[in-house]
């Protein structure tokens, strides 16, 4: 499955107001009719699900691991990805695992 085959399924990308997202980057997705929503200048917590699961991921595996190359590191994610879902205890959840097939958006984070 290419990015164009799952292109379809994305209508919005936030992002931050990096200078290395340009004008034709934001191009490419409004011509797959993505919206793109940047986040306020200098938010506290604009972006504090996608920030807590980078940390998350940097503190419990990258922090640990040495990756060698594109391959590895999605393989990697999407382990952790998988783990992170439906194996690792939860605060909101009283510490407890999600349950696989669990439809709560709050514990499911996505790799692609």
């Amino acid at each position: 499955m290419t990015l164009d085959d799952r292109a379809g399924r994305f209508r919005f990308l936030v992002r931050d107001r990096d200078t290395k997202f340009t004008a034709a980057f934001d191009a490419v997705l409004v011509a797959e009719a993505i919206q793109v929503l940047t986040t306020p200048v200098r938010p506290p917590r604009a972006n504090a699900y996608a920030e807590r699961w980078v940390g998350t991921v940097w503190r419990e595996v990258l922090d640990r691991m040495l990756i060698v190359g594109c391959r590895q590191l999605r393989v990697v994610l999407a382990e952790y990805a998988d783990h992170y879902n439906g194996h690792r205890p939860h605060r909101a959840l009283a510490d407890a695992a999600t349950q696989p097939g669990s439809t709560d958006p709050r514990m499911r984070l996505l790799v692609s």
